[in-house]
Order: structure tokens, then C-alpha cells, then sequence
């Protein structure tokens, strides 16, 4: 089945936002996630051989007509990225379209008043892109370049158009691939986003076989940068079995991708909800005990026959069926608890860190800033523990530091109260002279509140006293450094009750 273009929704918002506190990892020898990464099985390996999940988001932009991320004519570029590291995200894949590798394109819709984007000025849209993806490999985040279109008038069903050859996107891929080269926060390039009809898989003319031409794409990137990853689409239909577009990876097990480096091939599917369109599973009265099968059949078999990595580069909803939060629950479920299972799980990106996306919105609600704590509060099981930054960031914190004492503290406020119930948020700060590796929060209200739900810890109460622990993504904080928690409770009207922190 099509599934219809997302409806980008361009207009430019004036509210002026004040950037984000950022945290980084500690510079632990044994953190996971420093180097290049290969694979091994159904498992990503970071250089030192330890298994890694990539936990991430989609911030798209540079493959529309204002040619980079958008959002940056509401806000700074690093106080985003800050916020999605604060929230757990440990990956950026980041779509683009060959207009934006042409010399002389520029971004439009920046905002460089009040100081913000001031280093980007003068830039032009590559340019914008290095020093998103600097900015980034200092906060500890992993990039994934995704060629998403190949101009910006919209998705292709193939990987060329009549303006826009295969030798076009051959040679932009090595372009990209020699640009990062030596820089390990890109960790690799999906080659094309959503192949569809008439695009097959292995049915062996070269002219619509995504699987020949991405062993062609992927060879050229590694013949120019034999370090990166990778990431392989699905198609639309195969064996006259249709689903998403780019989502159905059934012929990789007759006809996988064959690259001239070893252990650099990961699978990516992408699975949407009823708010982008209608499948025939959705309706399906087992529904969604059904979810599983199908997901099986279509990319899951890859992981559970240990074939080779799988990454869901796209999935997202409005949320706003029923069907859709049960498709939701489900998915997560399926992709597999870090707590549970740790990097032995389906890696992700949701789609997508914009409110912008029309069929889907975002982790962001419409002022660029606020966080839509119900769709986060979904993916907390499955995000995973942050990766080594490269240094300076926000907070410019190396971790390590003298003294022996790990201490915290905890800070309570009430970001909304609507009488019958409210949401708050308490922000864990680092005050010792080391990295602390864990932390424990503790309050107790003078009323009858309960919790309701939390995002991003876990939390036992007992009466009128709430615990609150950190989630695995979020534990290790390094001096000077903070993170956050968000919860709902009832009833409202309960104010703010003093805090305990530790922390080990």
C-alpha cells in the first residue's frame, strides 16, 4: 500500500526560546559507543567489541527547500540537540536531498536574533551540517546521514530520477562519505529513504533492483570511508506481498546485500500507524496480537535468526486512535526492553523530533520547545544508554575530576496544574567532583497525590512518599552535569515538596 508524503508544515514561527541545559556521559574507559561501529549477527559493535543500541530520533529539514534542520527560526541548533540528549535520545538521523550537496546552497529560516545560531551565519547548507554533526559527537550523540530525497520537491520511489542520476547519487554518497571521514560521530548513510513500487528486490534488472544498486551505492561509500555502517531500506512489495514503503525486507533472506567489507550491512525498515495510512492489519480482528507476525514476517525475522542487525529508521503517530497507542505499545514491546535485554534489541529512530510532520507531529509539540511527554513517555523502556561525547558541548564537562564523594541534587517544579491532575519535572544534578553512575530521588507530599505515570525513571510510592530512580539511559551524569524526569499525577493543587537526592 502508498503510504502518502508527509505534509511538512513550513511556516515560521517567531517565539523566541531560551536554550536547554545539556548533559554528557562520563569518560568512562568501558562506556559503549566510542569509535567506529561494525556488526556482528544481529548485533551492532562499537571499536572495543562492546554491543551498542542505537536509541534515536529523526530531525529533518535539509531535504526540504529550506535546505537545514528545522526549527532554527524558533531556537539555537545546540539547545535542541541538548534537549534531545537531556531526554535520552542517543542518535540523530539526519534526512537531506542531493540539492543540498550542490555548490551554493544555502539555508533559509535561521534566526541569528538574541544571539542564537550566531556560528552558523554566513554558512552554507554543508557547512550548517558539519557543525550540527560536531555539536552532536560533543554531546555524545551518533549522526546517520539518510538520503531521504532526491531533491527537495519530494520522496522518489527509485534511487534516480531523470534529474537526478544514479551517478548523482553515487557520487554524492562518496562526497558525504570522504567529508566525515575520520569523524566517528557519523556512524554510517542510509543509502536511499523508502524504495517503493516499482522499485523489487532481487528480481535482477538493474534498472528498479534497490537490492543491486545498494550493493553498487554501498561498495562506492565504503571505497572511500571502510569504517561506516551500512543502513539498507527495505522495499514496498515483494513476492506480490505489499507493505510500508521501505518496509518490507522479505527478499533479504533469498537475496541479501553483498559489500566488499565485511560486517557493515544493517537492514532498516520503516512501520507507521493508522495517522499516516490504513493496512489491512489494523483491522484485523486479533489486532494487535497480530502485530508481531506481521512485523516477523516483513524485517523481524532478520534479529530473531541472528541474519544481521535490524534499525527501525522510521515509525511514529499522532496518537490520537486508539488503534494507534495499541500499535504504539505494541512496537515498543516488540522492539525489546533495554532494561530486559540491553544492546541485544531492535535499534530505532522515531519519526520525528518536529512538530512539522503532518501525518505524525513530534516529540515536540508546535512551540519548538515543549515536550510531548505522553509520546516520550512510550519510547522510555527502549531508549538506551547515552555514548562517550568528544568533548566541550554545552556544559564543557570532561567528567573524571578528583575527590571520592558522589552527591546530587534534585530540583521540583510544577510545569502544569489543572486542578484534577498536573504534570512536574525534577531536574538531577551532578554536585560532587566525579561521575555518578546511578540516582535516587525522594519526596513526600503533604496531600493525597498520587503518580499517575512517569517518563525517563521508575518510581515505587509508599503513601505519600514517591522514590524516583534513574532509567538505564540516564544514570551516569558527570560533575556539574544534569538530567530530568518528567511525571503525571492527581489530583492537582499539591505545590512543590522539598527533595532528596543520592547518588552512587
Amino acid at each position: 500500500m502508498f503510504r502518502k508524503l508527509r505534509r511538512v508544515l513550513c511556516a515560521v514561527a517567531a517565539a523566541l526560546v531560551l536554550p536547554l541545559a545539556g548533559v554528557h556521559t562520563a569518560d568512562a574507559a568501558d562506556a559503549p559507543g566510542a569509535g567506529y561501529w561494525h556488526t556482528s549477527g544481529r548485533q551492532i559493535l562499537d571499536a572495543a567489541g562492546q554491543p551498542v543500541r542505537i536509541a534515536g530520533i529523526n530531525w529533518f529539514g535539509f531535504e526540504t527547500g529550506n535546505h537545514v534542520v528545522h526549527g532554527l527560526w524558533s531556537r539555537d541548533y545546540k539547545s535542541m540537540i541538548d534537549q534531545m540528549r537531556s531526554l535520552g535520545y542517543n542518535t540523530i538521523r539526519l534526512p537531506y536531498s542531493d540539492e543540498t550537496l550542490k555548490s551554493g546552497t544555502v539555508p533559509n529560516s535561521i534566526d541569528f536574533s538574541g544571539g542564537k545560531n550566531a556560528d552558523l551565519q554566513g554558512l552554507d547548507s554543508l557547512q550548517v551540517m558539519d557543525r550540527i554533526v560536531a555539536y552532536a559527537g560533543q554531546d555524545g550523540l551518533k549522526v546517520i546521514l539518510d538520503r531521504h530525497r532526491p531533491d527537495s520537491a519530494g520522496q522518489s520511489a527509485l534511487w534516480y530520477t531523470s534529474s537526478v542520476p544514479e551517478s548523482t547519487w553515487i557520487a554524492d554518497l562518496k562526497a558525504l562519505a570522504a567529508r566525515y571521514r575520520g569523524q566517528d560521530t557519523v556512524i554510517g548513510i542510509d543509502l536511499h529513504n523508502e524504495p517503493h513500487d516499482p522499485a523489487c528486490w532481487g528480481c535482477g534488472d538493474t534498472t528498479v533492483d534497490w537490492r543491486l544498486a545498494a550493493e553498487r551505492a554501498g561498495n562506492a561509500v565504503l571505497s572511500v570511508n571502510p569504517d561506516l555502517l551500512v543502513f539498507v531500506e527495505g522495499v514496498q512489495t515483494y513476492n506480490g506481498v505489499s507493505g510500508w514503503w521501505g518496509g518490507n525486507l522479505m527478499g533479504v533472506a533469498q537475496y541479501p546485500v553483498r559489500l566488499n567489507v565485511a560486517n557493515r550491512v544493517v537492514y532498516s525498515a520503516h512501520d507507521y500507524a493508522t495517522s499516516v495510512a490504513q493496512q489491512p492489519w489494523f483491522s484485523d480482528p486479533s489486532f494487535p496480537a497480530n502485530m508481531p507476525g506481521i512485523w516477523d514476517k516483513y524485517w523481524g525475522y532478520l534479529f530473531k535468526q541472528n541474519i544481521a542487525p535490524v534499525w527501525v529508521g522510521e515509525f511514529g503517530t499522532t496518537l490520537a486512535s486508539t488503534t494507534d497507542q495499541k500499535w504504539l505499545a505494541a512496537l515498543v514491546s516488540y522492539l525489546r526492553p533495554t532494561s530486559t535485554y540491553g544492546a541485544d534489541s531492535i535499534s530505532w529512530t522515531f519519526w520525528s523530533w518536529n512538530p512539522n510532520s503532518g501525518d505524525t507531529g513530534g516529540i515536540l509539540k508546535d512551540d519548538w520547545q515543549t515536550v510531548d511527554t505522553v509520546k516520550d513517555g512510550y519510547l522510555a523502556s527502549i531508549k538506551a544508554p547515552l555514548f562517550p561525547g568528544t568533548g566541550g558541548g554545552s556544559g564543557g564537562g570532561s567528567g573524571g575530576g578528583g575527590g571520592s564523594t558522589a552527591s546530587c541534587s534534585a530540583a521540583y517544579s510544577v510545569s502544569s496544574d489543572w486542578g484534577g491532575g498536573f504534570n512536574a519535572e525534577v531536574k538531577v544534578t551532578n554536585t560532587g567532583a566525579k561521575a555518578i553512575s546511578s540516582w535516587k530521588v525522594t519526596w513526600t507530599w503533604s496531600g493525597s497525590q498520587q503518580v499517575t505515570s512517569m517518563w525517563n525513571a521508575s518510581y515505587t510510592q509508599s503513601g505519600a512518599t514517591v522514590t524516583a530512580v534513574n532509567a538505564a539511559h540516564n544514570g551516569s551524569v558527570p560533575p556539574g552535569s544534569s538530567v530530568s524526569f518528567g511525571f503525571g499525577g492527581a489530583p492537582g493543587g499539591g505545590g512543590a515538596p522539598s527533595v532528596s537526592c543520592t547518588a552512587a
